[in-house]
């Protein structure tokens, strides 16, 4: 066991003997760190939560009350081999969020980036790779398998299948079911959820400019009229001065087997 001597841990909690605890960490009363845990300079674990497994956690990550990071995958096919789950910097990760260790089939690490925000309830499943300020809302729920690049955001009690990926910047609103693949920049809405445009506010507050902006419409209204990866193939090959748009185009092409969320 190694705990930084600055380190601060309630005499209720229970950090098992193996587990190494940095700099300045506050742990709270009734927690549960196991013996193969890691925490990083200021992390701070609050009361009741439980961090287990092979699991690593950055530097000034606040872990709030009754969380469980690190359990095993709810996945039949588990059988006890020794997989990860490694969450980056300054998380922010809310009452009873769940996060998973990976599967042997799924690459074993389910991987979570730097300055997220897992609000209360939000459950992360094995083999996901979430990619840097994600925000998942109240009850939002990622299946195995899932990849969200950065700054994705998930509406509260959304529900996002397994395997599919979401591109940089999009947004899916709240009570959707997200089934299949969504572009970068894409507004998804719907129970059984739709392309609804682009998520105009997140742009706009990442500084694209107008021309991007307009390229992006005029490519979102080409793919609503004949199959993603044609009308992409197309584009592609024709060239473009928009990096947005070329962004797009290289998420559609790249490598996946499932289809994608199309325009109304």
């Amino acid at each position: 066991m190694t705990i930084a001597a600055n380190a601060h841990i309630h005499p209720a909690a229970i950090v098992e003997h193996g587990a190494t605890i940095g700099e300045g960490c506050r742990i709270g009363p009734f927690c549960i760190i196991g013996p193969e845990v890691t925490l990083g300079r200021g992390v701070e674990v609050k009361s009741h939560a439980v961090i287990t497994g092979r699991t690593e956690i950055g530097d000034e990550t606040v872990v709030f009350p009754f969380a469980t990071l690190g359990e095993v995958p709810q996945d039949l096919k588990f059988k006890g081999e020794a997989t990860q789950l490694v969450i980056g910097a300054r998380n922010r990760i809310r009452e009873h969020v769940t996060m998973n260790t990976g599967t042997a089939g799924g690459g074993g690490v389910t991987r979570v980036g730097d300055d997220g925000l897992f609000m209360a309830g939000a459950h992360v499943a094995h083999d996901c790779q979430i990619g840097n300020r994600v925000i998942l809302v109240n009850n939002a729920a990622l299946a195995g398998h899932c990849i969200l690049e950065d700054e994705v955001i998930v509406g509260g009690l959304s529900g996002v299948h397994q395997f599919v990926r979401i591109g940089r910047g999009a947004m899916i609103g709240a009570v959707t079911m997200v089934t299949a693949d969504v572009i970068p920049h894409g507004l998804v809405q719907g129970p059984r959820g739709v392309l609804d445009g682009l998520n105009l506010v997140g742009l706009k507050r990442r500084g694209a400019g107008r021309a991007d902006i307009a390229a992006l419409r005029d490519l979102v209204s080409a793919l609503g009229q004949g199959t993603f990866r044609d009308t992409a193939r197309a584009r592609a090959e024709s060239g473009t001065d928009s990096p947005l748009v070329q962004e797009v185009l290289d998420f559609i092409l790249g490598p996946s087997d499932r289809s994608f969320l199309a325009p109304r």
